[in-house]
């Protein structure tokens, strides 16, 4: 059975989509079996794995989500230059919170249909939307996990307290397996004494929830998704290439 993962913070610009591509990549490249799923209307994810036009889709996670006749099998699709699998989104997800308001049980909606795909995978991957909402809180049920994304400066610890109670919420009331398997700092610029300082506070405040590395700040995430290619693909000696095999080395050992 695999095992799910959600990459979540509310706040947008934190590397979400860049943890959840690569980290699917680095699992990969250690032979597991990945499925990324794109929660997010903005479709980084989709647009990541070589869709152009994710607009030009006939069927993603919307239909997935708001058509009971609908299965993940028949959503998923295949990046094989990354050596992935994914269910992709597009614009049209914007409208799923509305669709689902009125569904009895709209929280366990995508736990539903993923349940149908466990045994193709080893892990699956979901890359959340920036906001507490409905689409988040179907992936937290959904998931055994959570890794959160904390961009290193000030303005990015605010929220956290609010995503972590949110986080508590959900493990009481409808996913008791659900945890924080770690925060994982991102856009960490390190000649910068703010960066260094903010560092610091995280892991003053957070304790062994931080990974004791970071993900560094470089050109090279923004020049990969253009070459249709991960970072460990683009540039896979880089600081950040590192990480993101450090980040899957952490996962599979808390999977074991």
């Amino acid at each position: 059975m695999a095992r799910v993962i959600a990459v979540a913070n509310q706040k947008g610009g934190v590397g979400k989509t860049t943890t959840a591509v690569n980290l699917g990549a680095a699992l990969a490249e250690r032979g597991q079996r990945v499925l990324l799923v794109d929660l997010d209307a903005q479709a980084h994810l989709t647009i990541n794995m070589g869709v152009k036009v994710p607009d030009e889709l006939d069927r993603t996670i919307y239909e997935l989500l708001v058509d009971p006749d609908v299965n993940a099998n028949e959503v998923i699709e295949s990046a094989d230059t990354l050596g992935l699998h994914f269910i992709p989104a597009n614009i049209e997800l914007a409208g799923a919170e509305a669709q689902l308001f009125n569904e009895i049980g709209r929280e366990g909606i995508l736990k539903e249909k993923l349940d149908g795909v466990q045994r193709r995978y080893d892990f699956i991957v979901i890359d959340c939307p920036p906001a507490l909402n409905v689409l988040t809180i179907n992936a937290f049920v959904a998931s055994d996990e959570v890794i959160i994304p904390l961009q290193a400066e000030y303005f990015g610890m605010k929220g956290m307290q609010q995503l972590l109670k949110t986080i508590e919420r959900i493990r009481a009331k409808l996913n008791p397996r659900l945890r924080v398997a770690g925060i994982l700092p991102t856009i960490y610029k390190a000649r910068t004494l703010h960066s260094q300082e903010v560092l610091q506070l995280v892991k003053a405040h957070f304790g062994d929830k931080v990974y004791d590395f970071a993900v560094r700040d470089s050109i090279r995430f923004a020049e990969s998704p253009l070459a249709g290619q991960s970072i460990l693909q683009y540039a896979g000696a880089s600081e950040g290439a590192k990480s993101y095999r450090q980040l899957a080395d952490s996962v599979m050992t808390n999977h074991r």
